[in-house]
């Protein structure tokens, strides 16, 4: 398993614990909107919807305010929704980093992001010079101890759904799939009794950057935990490749 794919089963585990609530649920509601906005109010119906939903129950959003978010995005409360934004730029060592971000002010997120790159050693890049370097996939993630089958069975219906790859780490089983086959495999994984703890459109490194220097890795580290502390910001993707040993320490 590369650096990077520790680094995401690491923040997934967090997530669910993360002492940042208010910023969890921002960005939950967003993801809500945006997906009623782009595909309807019925989770049903909107396969993006409910991975919105999902993310929001996750983080114990109330369900009134998902109602709400939802009621946003189909226009039913008026207002404007925000808008999705994708910024490039470069860490240390070459790494690519692609920052997406869901805002109502683009003039005040830009700045921001390009505040945080220059701050901790990073350049911004121009639209498309680094978003080539990556693809978009779905992910779901699965917490083997949740479990009723054992691994084994786990891992032949995985492969059976038709996903293209999986990780197993600490326990997390971290799935791949192509966006057009996320909910069809998801669907195969819980009607094979297997409880799914979460899902995600992502951004997957065609070819990844390894960093063996612990302090070039601590401080793309610290660039990256900048840029996500940025309100408007939903997630961070790198092409870093830091060994595991590496990852832990930080």
């Amino acid at each position: 398993m590369s650096g990077h794919s520790k680094w995401a089963s690491i923040k997934h585990k967090k997530a669910a614990t993360d002492a940042k609530k208010g910023k969890e649920f921002t960005k939950a509601a967003a993801m809500i909107t945006i997906a009623a906005k782009q595909g309807g109010g019925d989770a049903k119906m909107n396969f993006a919807l409910r991975l919105a939903i999902d993310k929001a129950k996750s983080v114990n959003m109330p369900a009134a305010n998902i109602e709400r978010s939802i009621k946003k995005g189909t226009g039913e409360l008026g207002g404007a929704a925000p808008e999705e934004l994708l910024y490039e730029g470069y860490a240390q060592a070459g790494v690519a980093v692609l920052v997406e971000a869901l805002t109502d002010n683009r003039n005040r997120t830009g700045p921001e992001v390009r505040a945080a790159f220059s701050k901790h050693g990073g350049t911004m890049a121009e639209t498309g010079a680094v978003a080539f370097q990556f693809d978009r996939k779905g992910q779901i993630y699965l917490n083997a101890r949740e479990q009723k089958l054992l691994p084994d069975d786990i891992e032949m219906v995985i492969i059976d759904s038709g996903a293209e790859d999986f990780d197993f780490s600490d326990g997390v089983y971290t799935i791949t799939t192509r966006v057009v086959d996320m909910q069809r495999v998801r669907e195969a994984l819980e009607a094979a009794d297997i409880k799914v703890d979460d899902g995600e459109l992502v951004y997957i490194a065609k070819n990844e950057v390894k960093v063996t220097d612990e302090v070039v890795a601590a401080k793309i580290m610290k660039l990256i935990d900048s840029i996500e502390d940025i309100e408007d910001v939903t997630e961070v993707h790198a092409n870093f490749d830091i060994p595991e040993e590496i990852l832990e320490k930080l």
